[in-house]
Order: C-alpha cells, then sequence, then structure tokens
C-alpha cells in the first residue's frame, strides 16, 4: 500500500463511526419495515413540507419581519446527495472548488484508489479540504437540513426513518406511543424548515460569511505549499521542535501533514491564544517557529481578519435562527413533544441553554424588537460587540455608522 493510500484509508478510518452509523440506520429501518407489528402510517416528509412551508414562512414575517424568497423551494435529497450538498458548502475559490467536489464525492464513496489520486494530485489542497470532509460527513446522521441559495434541503436518509426508529426503541405497545411520536416528529420538522427558512433570509451575513471563508482557506493552502516547499533538514528541526508524534523516515508526506495539521492557525493559534483570539487586532508566535518558517507570522496575522468576520457572521446567522425558532415554536405542542420524546430534555431546559449567537440575538431584540433582525443581517456585529452587546447598540445603526458618541 502506498502513502497516498495509507493516508485515504486513515481519513475514512476517521469517519467510521458515522459510516457504521448509516449502515445500523438503514438497517435498523429495513428490520423495521418488515415488521408488521410496528405501525407505519406517519405523514411523508414530502407531504408535510408542502402543507406546513407556507404557514412556518408567515410566522417568520410575523415574528422577524423578514421575508422568504418567493422562489424558495424544499428538495429531499438522498444520502449521497446530502454530502455533495456539504460540499457546496464547503466555500473555496473557483480553482479549488472542482477539487473539493471529487474530494467529498470519493469520501462518500469510501473510494481509496480515487482519495489516494486526489493526494497525489494536489496535496496542499487535500490537508485543508480533508478536515472539512471529515468533518461535515461526520455530522450528517445529526443534520436534518440545510439550505443553499434559495432552496432549503431535508435529509431524507434521517428524517424519513426518525419516527420509526425512535417508535422501535422506545418498545411496545407501539400504538399508545404513536400520536406522541408522531407529534414529536412534526415538531422536528417544523423545527428543520423553520431554522433553513430563515438562514435563507440572511443574504448579507450569508455573503459575509462566504467571502470570510474563501479568504481562511486561501490563506490555508498558503500555509500547506508553504509547509511541503520546507527542506528535510528545516522540516525535521521544526518537527522536533514541537515535539509531534514520531513517523517512518519512509512516510515523508506524514511528516508534512503532522506540521500542517498542528501549524494550522485554527488549531495553533485557537489552542494556544484561546477563544479571546477572536478580538485579538494581533498575534504574536514563538521566535524559534518564526526562524525555521519565517513567513508564518505574517500568514496568522492575514489570517485573523478573515476568521473573525467568518465568527462573526456565523454566530450570528446562528443566533438569529435559534432565537426565532425558540420564540416562534414556543407554545408549539408538537416542538414540545419534540424536545421530550425526541431529544429528552423540555422547553424550559432548551430555553436556558446558553448560545453567544442566540444570546447576543436575545439583548439586541430587547431593544428594537423585530427591527433587530434587519439590523444583524444588514449590520453585522464584530466579534468585540459579540462579546460585549452594549458596543453594539451603541451604533447607528440607521446609517450604519460606528459609533454613538
Amino acid at each position: 500500500m502506498t502513502e497516498f493510500e495509507e493516508f485515504a484509508e486513515a481519513l475514512l478510518d476517521q469517519i467510521s463511526v458515522e459510516i457504521n452509523e448509516e449502515k445500523e440506520i438503514s438497517e435498523l429501518f429495513s428490520k423495521i419495515n418488515d415488521n408488521p407489528e410496528i405501525p407505519k402510517n406517519f405523514q411523508s416528509l414530502e407531504d408535510f413540507a408542502e402543507k406546513e412551508t407556507p404557514k412556518l414562512i408567515e410566522k417568520i414575517s410575523d415574528f422577524t419581519n423578514l421575508q422568504v424568497p418567493s422562489e424558495i423551494k424544499i428538495e429531499f435529497p438522498d444520502l449521497k446527495e446530502f454530502k455533495m450538498l456539504k460540499a457546496k458548502k464547503v466555500h473555496t475559490t473557483n480553482e479549488s472548488r472542482q477539487y473539493v467536489d471529487n474530494l467529498f464525492s470519493a469520501v462518500a464513496d469510501l473510494d481509496v484508489s480515487k482519495i489516494a489520486k486526489l493526494i497525489n494530485d494536489d496535496l496542499a489542497k487535500f490537508l485543508v479540504y480533508s478536515t472539512y470532509a471529515k468533518s461535515y460527513i461526520s455530522k450528517i446522521s445529526t443534520t436534518y437540513g440545510d439550505v443553499l441559495g434559495s432552496v432549503v434541503y431535508l435529509n431524507k436518509f434521517i428524517l424519513s426513518s426518525y419516527p420509526q426508529i425512535i417508535l422501535y426503541k422506545q418498545g411496545k405497545p407501539y400504538e399508545s406511543r404513536l400520536e406522541q411520536v408522531n407529534s414529536g416528529y412534526r415538531g422536528a420538522l417544523k423545527m428543520t424548515i423553520l431554522e433553513e427558512l430563515i438562514h435563507s433570509t440572511q443574504n448579507n451575513l450569508h455573503d459575509e460569511n462566504k467571502t470570510a471563508v474563501i479568504n481562511v482557506n486561501s490563506i490555508n493552502e498558503e500555509l500547506a505549499k508553504m509547509i511541503i516547499g520546507l527542506d528535510e533538514s528545516t522540516t525535521s528541526k521544526l518537527y522536533d521542535y514541537l515535539q509531534l508524534q514520531t513517523v517512518p523516515e519512509d512516510f515523508p508526506i506524514a511528516k508534512k501533514a503532522n506540521l500542517f495539521f498542528m501549524l494550522n492557525p485554527d488549531n495553533f493559534i485557537v489552542n494556544v491564544l484561546g477563544p479571546d483570539v477572536m478580538t485579538f487586532t494581533k498575534v504574536e508566535i514563538d521566535p524559534k517557529i518564526a526562524e525555521f518558517v519565517p513567513d508564518l507570522l505574517d500568514i496568522y496575522q492575514r489570517w485573523l481578519l478573515p476568521i473573525q468576520k467568518h465568527h462573526a457572521a456565523f454566530t450570528t446567522m446562528e443566533g438569529i435562527a435559534e432565537f426565532s425558532v425558540q420564540n416562534i415554536l414556543a407554545d408549539d405542542a408538537d416542538f414540545q413533544n419534540y424536545l421530550t420524546t425526541f431529544m429528552g430534555t423540555d422547553f424550559s431546559s432548551y430555553q436556558v441553554r446558553k448560545s453567544m449567537g442566540k444570546d447576543f440575538t436575545a439583548k439586541i431584540y430587547e431593544k428594537f424588537g423585530h427591527k433587530a433582525f434587519k439590523f444583524l443581517i444588514e449590520k453585522p456585529p464584530s466579534t468585540k460587540e459579540l462579546k460585549e452587546p452594549e458596543l453594539y447598540l451603541k451604533r447607528d445603526l440607521s446609517t450604519g455608522s460606528n459609533y454613538v458618541k
């Protein structure tokens, strides 16, 4: 087996838990379908979405005063299609777009030879984007939906089997639990569709986030190429200085990869400086490391602004959606049943959960009411404002100027 194939196998090993879960879900769903004792009369995903979406759009308008795009539609991709949707959610330059799509497709197919070829074709891109493939695909079984452009995508693989599996796991007598599970299922669908419809209204935040992430990924590609290009002597000295795990000498790619994953700013800077780095204006690094890689500090400094913009935009997007869902569905019996039957919690516990984005949105809503959502989308907060909402509240939001004296 070549080192490229070893790398491909290692990537698939890192998502083996998820792959096994997918197989278990498929096998369990098939077993349930073959069992005549278990009720199957749950409303179809497609029928529910068609009936409920207009009502949820109206609720969004009433609570947030935001308008869901008139051309919005809902689609129901299967497992492979949903994984490829996640590839589209990885924001890249045009040059890297096809590579990412090919990588996600190869990983979704568990195709070691195709993954190995992609590593051989462009190691730098693989080092940057394999982390996305691992992260996104490993969350598929807990991801109910997503939105891209004016299309809401519902994860048919999970949602279509969800109520039957919950009912089966709760055990007999099935009929006595059917309506509660059915209600909880409706609550899960309402929550999912509502959340993604809200995201569809956030165009400016989405654009801010996309631009920032493209910059972050471009910088990470630059770093990967820099580390791959280090001479053998510098690589070994830096590797020893960082006290990284020893690898056999005949695995030079592994040594470069370990260096990249250690020095990647998402790991190295955040882990060393902590989450407060999101409010810093400059970073510093160990002078000895700077001797080995003289351009490293410049890369970190250029990475800082776009990662902060990404953090601020993404946190705000999620916060608006979470706050809105919590309020719109506060009195919804189906959602209450979802929390108790599917999540093992209750609305009071759900309501008090801490979330920087949700808590920030709540603070702005307290002052501005439904106008808060438009302000947050059109005038996104900075990372410092997320941490200190009073700074955002001092803005002249009607003009967008920075602060009111």
